[in-house]
């Protein structure tokens, strides 16, 4: 066994991914005072905006630092679906992104609520309606990836929804606080080294 330095502006995970080879058994969709909103064709800014608003704690930043053309060759590509979850007052409060373009199969690329919405029953919610949606026709495997930078529940979560793990990668990167896309603050559950130098 050997410990692998990472430097204090790189962050490294692990990775599962996870998936499911067959449709769920039905079963009642947990109540919900929320919406699943499909997005067709979002205005860049807007999906950064949620994007942002839901995966900063957990240091999501891949799609903050695409250009606009690359971004909007995926989230217009017709092979992919995006919905916002939304409140009473019609604020974006969650999100889910699902990626049809290999046949057969559907992605959850992105999945999750805001944090202050964390263990009230909502994940539930939102992963039924999800996976009403990922189970199109034609679709044999839906899949994901979870990481340890993530809500240290979502692992145990998925696999409570029917999500068995087959893979585990380890990935490193530049802490996103480091280089001024998300504030320092960002994450205060991951320590952020960067400032030490």
């Amino acid at each position: 066994m050997a410990l692998i330095p990472v430097a204090d502006d790189q962050l490294a995970t692990i990775v599962t991914t996870l998936e499911m080879r067959r449709r769920p058994p039905l079963r009642p969709v947990p109540a919900s005072r929320f919406r699943l909103v499909r997005w067709d064709h979002p205005a860049l800014d807007r999906y950064r905006t949620l994007f942002a608003r839901v995966g900063a704690p957990w240091l999501w930043f891949s799609r903050l630092t695409m250009t606009d053309a690359a971004l909007s060759a995926i989230i217009h590509d017709d092979g992919i679906a995006v919905y916002a979850v939304v409140d009473a007052a019609g604020i974006e409060i969650g999100m889910v992104e699902l990626d049809f373009r290999t046949a057969g199969t559907c992605e959850i690329s992105y999945f999750g609520l805001v944090p202050e919405l964390a263990g009230q029953g909502h994940g539930r919610w939102l992963m039924a309606e999800t996976l009403a949606r990922a189970w199109a026709k034609g679709v044999e495997r839906v899949w994901l990836h979870t990481c340890t930078l993530d809500h240290p529940a979502a692992l145990g979560f998925y696999r409570a929804q029917g999500f068995a793990a087959i893979k585990r990668t380890i990935e490193t990167f530049q802490d996103p606080r480091a280089f001024g896309l998300l504030p320092v603050e960002s994450a205060p559950q991951i320590p952020y080294l960067a400032s030490r130098r």
